[in-house]
């Protein structure tokens, strides 16, 4: 069982530092409530933990059997 993490954007980006506005960017989250899934990589936790305060994020086990 891989692991998965649901991230949705649930606080604007007004007025925070660029490099919180490019992370999002770069997490594919543009518009508020939009809802994204990824792998759990150390990658993407590092991401989840400089803008974790802007979203929400509910891990999720794939299940393929």
């Amino acid at each position: 069982m891989a692991k998965s993490l649901r991230i949705t954007y649930k606080r604007s980006i007004i007025g925070r530092p660029k490099k919180h506005k490019v992370t999002l960017r770069t997490l594919g989250l543009r518009r508020l409530n939009q809802t994204r899934t990824f792998k759990d990589t150390p990658a993407i936790r590092g991401m989840i933990r400089k803008v974790g305060y802007l979203l929400r994020v509910e891990e999720i086990s794939d299940e393929t059997s």
